[in-house]
């Protein structure tokens, strides 16, 4: 499958890359970032990030710059047309996702509302 960055589902921003990059250099190989949704937080739906080894076949799997980011089925529902970012400013270092599907956020930005 020749998919673009453009045409996937969820886009993986080069920050974003390079930090899960970084943090996947001192894991097994064939590791990799597994983005998730579940029910919870404080908003009614909450993002998990989890290393792992363990692949899906229908996984949606990210790859760009050396990272890899997996994204099961049911929490591509949520996150279609997200755009996962890292940002490292003066309140922090964290990944960020912009879910255009999101009605609510908390503060944090760990949850969201649908």
């Amino acid at each position: 499958m020749s998919e673009t960055l453009a045409d996937l589902p969820v886009a993986l921003t080069a920050s974003a890359a390079r930090r899960v990059a970084q943090i996947l250099q001192d894991e097994a190989p064939g590791s990799a970032l597994r983005v998730g949704v579940d029910g919870g937080g404080c908003s009614g739906f909450q993002y998990t990030y989890d290393i792992t080894t363990a692949r899906e076949p229908d996984d949606l799997v990210l790859e760009r710059e050396g990272a890899t980011v997996l994204i099961d089925q049911m929490s591509l529902e949520y996150l279609k047309g997200s755009s996962i970012d890292f940002v490292d400013d003066l309140m922090g270092q964290a990944f960020k996702i912009q879910n255009p599907q999101a009605t609510a956020s908390c503060g944090c930005g760990t949850s969201f509302a649908i």
